[in-house]
């Protein structure tokens, strides 16, 4: 099946390796960045969530108006807006935007400093629970054509119902990440993607055998997206020094940070308990900087628990060969963001995007023709 290529834009330049310099909201920054994105081919940009962070919802506005065909993401965590009024919200934009160009990734909460900034002092067990009952009650309300009534354990309306559906049969996709324990059986039961990292392969599909199996007792499937960091240049050699460049310049930024402002892309407190995924990124870092040949974890382990850090390194046939190979486990969408994050999406869509994009059709082709034979 055709793959779906991510891109993750933020409102002002920087990265792990790229001091954060320019203002908080930078509009002519979210202007050009999603433009990028969609002249290199991409099908979709995530906006990511933290507790100080500029508003996702306004984000996602500015990149749709930006453009013609980009999809968007906004990533939330429920227990902040009420499931029937993010409802109303994704629906409204999507109208607003085109149609069938909005969907919403759930992200339980990882950080417990992060939660509070926002007044949430739930165990994250419950926030997993909440999350739950979140997608639930909006499934309802984007679908309901008489009002209802929920009553959760987090949650309770009375004639809850929205005058506002989505735009389009294909409704607002839902995504969901996580691995911590009540983690599988959320996402099982109510995503339509389940987002994973870049871990090696064979952790990859267990992760998916599990989720699987999951969704399978409870009458669904679900499909899976990865998030890594690739670093391509002309020859490997060059990707590889290219690696060590970005190694050395996310040190210093680390070295010479001298405020806490999470915009810049500030290392976890080390006293804080990290989340499941991003920890699981980090005893992979411990075995060794590289797995699967050219999986490479150096900013994993420089930055600690700091969720998607993985980097394929090689020649862009190299790398689209590598994510391809996480295809043929059933991944069918990739989300790849890049240390030099404008420059990088303009490189990936002169060979990377195309070599994915073929490398999965030749895939499918070769599918159906042992499919075939098989029949006759």
């Amino acid at each position: 099946m055709p793959i779906e290529l991510l891109g993750m834009i933020a409102t002002t330049a920087g990265s792990e390796s790229k001091a954060v310099t320019g203002p908080v909201v930078d509009p002519a920054y979210v202007r050009d960045f999603s433009r990028a994105h969609e002249e290199a081919g991409f099908d979709r940009v995530l906006i990511g969530y933290s507790a100080s962070s500029p508003d996702g919802f306004a984000v996602a506005a500015a990149a749709l108006h930006a453009t013609e065909r980009l999809k968007v993401l906004i990533a939330h965590r429920p227990g902040f807006v009420a499931p029937t009024v993010v409802a109303r919200k994704l629906a409204t934009l999507d109208h607003l935007t085109g149609g069938g160009r909005i969907a919403i990734h759930h992200i339980s909460g990882g950080s417990e400093a992060d939660q509070r900034r926002d007044g949430d002092f739930s165990e994250k067990s419950d926030r997993y629970r909440r999350t739950g009952e979140f997608i639930e009650v909006l499934r309802r309300t984007l679908s309901s054509d008489e009002p209802f009534d929920y009553d959760g354990d987090f949650y309770r309306f009375e004639g809850a119902f929205s005058a506002v559906k989505p735009a389009t049969d294909a409704g607002i996709p839902i995504f969901f990440g996580g691995l911590s324990e009540g983690a599988v059986e959320v996402g099982a039961n109510g995503a339509d993607v389940y987002m994973l990292f870049g871990e090696p392969l064979a952790d990859v599909a267990e992760h998916i055998r599990t989720i699987r199996a999951a969704a399978a007792k409870a009458g669904r499937t679900v499909e899976f997206s990865l998030s890594t960091r690739p670093i391509i240049a002309d020859t490997e050699e060059e990707a590889w020094a290219k690696a060590d460049r970005i190694y050395a310049e996310t040190e210093a930024v680390i070295n010479s940070r001298s405020s806490d402002n999470t915009l810049s892309f500030a290392r976890p407190l080390q006293r804080e308990k990290s989340a499941v995924s991003a920890d699981r990124l980090q005893q992979h870092a411990q075995r060794g900087d590289v797995h699967d040949e050219r999986l490479w974890l150096g900013i994993t382990r420089l930055t600690g628990p700091s969720g998607n850090s993985t980097a394929p390194v090689g020649t862009p046939e190299q790398v689209a060969e590598a994510l391809l190979k996480y295809y043929d486990l059933g991944v069918t969408r990739f989300l790849i963001r890049g240390f030099d994050p404008l420059g990088d999406v303009q490189d990936w869509g002169r060979e990377l995007v195309p070599a994915l994009r073929e490398g999965a059709r030749l895939r499918d082709e070769a599918r159906a023709a042992e499919s075939e034979e098989r029949v006759a």
